[in-house]
């Protein structure tokens, strides 16, 4: 049975890990006969949005570990204590807290900054030659971590493709229920909710994404 680290980035679409892209893959992880642990960074949000709103919430603070310990029911840990030895593979749900917590793409598109302790668990995986899958914007961080013209997809987007592709990777169009699979890299990645409508859309291809990484050898 393989296992599966899974890095989140907080609880909401607008600052954190996307809810059904995240509880999507948890449920296809275990349907395809994987087992999971999630990890986040121990760190605060870049800013705290109100979901009914939009808005930026002035003057709340929330921390990442804190807010994805709410998708993972209190199975989590920092990602800190994510030792790539102990997993066969990497997963990472997209959202804006990937664009915001785990890096600052979304606020600063390649000038960006990532997180140390993050960058380091997701080059541990690409170095040790294990597979790893990446969903909406997390790509984003994929292409910063193979980079060397590795094939990655955010969906259609010309500007976020030009941004993943200023690390050096290759980005590659793709329908919200298909995925790109660099098989070199052994990387595989899916649009998700960069262009899904809705949630069904959105497990089609979330669905294949895990079904393709678990296949990568």
């Amino acid at each position: 049975m393989k296992k599966a680290a899974v890095i989140l980035s907080g609880s909401g679409v607008f600052d954190g890990a996307e809810i059904h892209e995240a509880v999507l893959t948890l449920l296809s992880l275990e349907k395809h006969g994987a087992t999971y642990q999630c990890f986040a960074p121990d760190v605060n949000q870049l800013h705290v949005v109100n979901h009914l709103t939009g808005e930026v919430a002035e003057g709340e603070t929330r921390n990442v570990l804190v807010e994805a310990a709410r998708i993972a029911r209190g199975n989590i840990k920092p990602v800190s204590e994510c030792n790539v030895d102990d997993f066969d593979l990497l997963v990472l749900p997209g959202g804006f807290g990937a664009a915001k917590n785990l890096c600052t793409f979304a606020v600063d598109g390649p000038e960006c900054i990532f997180n140390d302790e993050v960058l380091t668990v997701c080059k541990g995986f690409a170095e040790a030659g294990k597979p790893a899958a990446y969903a909406c914007i997390a790509p984003a961080l994929a292409a910063k971590v193979y980079g060397n013209s590795t094939n990655v997809t955010i969906g259609n987007d010309e500007g976020t493709a030009a941004g993943m592709e200023a690390f050096g990777a290759k980005h590659q169009d793709c329908s919200v229920e298909d995925v790109v699979i660099d098989q070199e890299a052994k990387l595989v990645t899916t649009p998700a909710y960069m262009l899904g409508q809705n949630i069904l859309e959105v497990s089609v291809g979330l669905d294949k994404m895990v079904q393709s990484v678990l296949a990568l050898k």
